[in-house]
């Protein structure tokens, strides 16, 4: 064989195999009446590990290029030019070609882990069901009967669903805005999705945060887009920051999340809003606030937000029921210009034709009722108190190992270990003992953080989360 795999190149060797294999079969260089090389031969012959030609075979195999005959050896399929003529898809292919990224490996193993173990979770950003208003919700979809239309509704939400949110901004985050300025999405996560697909293009420049949520979300490598990182701080980003990387880079859009910011828990200081949104104005760069944890405020002052202080109309403002009521309803919004929810609506309609309306229903009612201002006072209380153990646990255990800034709302907080560590080691390590969390690299390009969840665990399950983690980092 005069073929030799290029080890200059980032594609496996096992995959350069499997496709140089294939072709051959396909070109005839491996005709079907005679065996692949053994394993161990091919192994020895292109100087690399049995593993590696198993791995290309085991490719094949899945393909249904090849067949593997004990006692006759790996044989081409008779299936491919047979009488059948029937071929198995390259399923890996295409999965790889896709121009929708994955996520990444490290963040779909957590989710594995997360999903259907008992593992106390300290990772996922979502509250824990003893704290969903399961009472309140029960009592609308046992006692309150529903008379709208099963049909298609408006393609930017039910249009009661987004009154009721005109009135819920308006009262609880200061914004002023109407039904026409409003679209319904699924969660936050759509939002953002809607926002990157329809009003940018491959090669823009954005600005986000570092660290930051979305930094590891791959839809805006999958869209082409250039991300530029502002280093967040105490008090959140520096403006300054934001008028160097706009000079530099032309930024075309800005993504924030000025309350309670994932992963860090900082709020964004009051004086910075004026001047971000100066920059705003000053240069014509939408401001993309997504707004998950304002109304989950430790102190009894009322957390801000850039788009009630927006009078330009600078600001998509995204938020969503998802952090503060349910996950599992799926209810979320974006407010901004009617042109540009126009856009965004049309593209949502020919994804899924619409939300489900049941959800909005139920959406609707809890939050007119007077229930919802009960429901946010007893969930802040809640997590108050599990801020309050997860700091004590934090200090009784890593002690002097550990440098964190206590949030004053939300649901994470961004710790900083002073030893050296390899990061997936203790990720493994944490989760033999029953513990998940999210590294920090996941969430920016800082090396040596991590991050922990609050409010999927109670006080306990907290404290022996904690402790897991501690020795699982002082075992390596």
């Amino acid at each position: 064989m005069d073929w030799k795999p290029d080890r200059t190149v980032k594609k496996s060797i096992y995959k350069q195999l499997a496709e140089y294999i294939e072709n051959g079969i396909a070109d005839g260089t491996f005709p079907p009446d005679n065996p692949l090389p053994s394993e161990r031969s091919l192994a020895k012959e292109l100087n690399i590990n049995r593993s590696t030609v198993i791995a290309a075979y085991d490719e094949l195999e899945s393909n249904g290029l090849i067949q593997r005959n004990r006692g006759s050896g790996t044989t081409i399929s008779k299936d491919i030019w047979g009488i059948t003529k029937k071929r198995i898809p390259s399923w890996n292919r295409y999965i790889e070609a896709g121009s929708f990224l994955p996520n990444q490996p490290v963040m779909q193993r957590i989710r594995r882990e997360a999903v259907g173990h008992k593992l106390i979770n300290l990772a996922s950003g979502e509250l824990s069901e003893d704290l969903f208003p399961m009472k309140y919700l029960r009592e609308i979809t046992s006692t309150r009967s529903f008379f709208g239309s099963l049909g298609y509704d408006h393609p930017q939400g039910n249009e009661v669903l987004r009154d009721t949110i005109t009135k819920h901004v308006k009262q609880c985050r200061r914004i002023d805005t109407n039904p026409s300025s409003i679209l319904i999405t699924s969660g936050a996560q759509q939002a953002l999705h809607l926002v990157v697909q329809c009003l940018l293009k491959p090669g823009d420049a954005v600005a986000m945060e570092d660290p930051s949520y979305s930094y590891n979300l791959p839809i805006f490598k999958s869209a082409g887009i250039k991300t530029h990182f502002l280093q967040v701080d105490k008090d959140g980003v520096n403006p300054d920051d934001l008028l160097l990387l706009h000079k530099k880079h032309r930024i075309r859009m800005i993504f924030l999340n000025p309350a309670f910011q994932n992963p860090t828990g900082t709020l964004l200081q009051k004086e910075k809003y004026k001047a971000i949104l100066d920059i705003s104005s000053e240069h014509g760069i939408p401001v993309v606030e997504d707004d998950p944890y304002s109304l989950i405020s430790f102190t009894d002052e009322k957390v801000s937000t850039l788009k009630s202080m927006d009078v330009h109309g600078n600001v998509l403002y995204i938020s969503s029921l998802s952090k503060i009521v349910a996950s599992g309803l799926r209810i979320g919004w974006i407010i901004g210009p009617s042109p540009v929810i126009e856009r965004l609506a049309d593209a949502k309609q020919q994804i899924d034709f619409g939300h489900a309306i049941l959800n909005q229903w139920i959406a609707n009612d809890f939050l007119e009722s007077e229930n919802f201002h009960s429901h946010i006072k007893r969930l802040v209380k809640e997590l108050e108190s599990r801020r309050n153990q997860i700091v004590t646990s934090l200090k009784f255990y890593l002690r002097d190992q550990v440098e964190f800034s206590i949030p004053q709302g939300g649901i994470h907080i961004w710790c900083k270990l002073k030893k050296d560590y390899n990061e997936m080691q203790l990720l493994e390590e944490s989760i033999k003992r029953g513990v998940i969390f999210v590294p920090g690299s996941t969430m920016g390009s800082k090396n040596g953080f991590v991050r922990f969840t609050f409010a999927r665990e109670d006080e306990q399950s907290i404290h022996e989360g904690i402790k897991r983690f501690t020795e699982a980092l002082n075992s390596l």
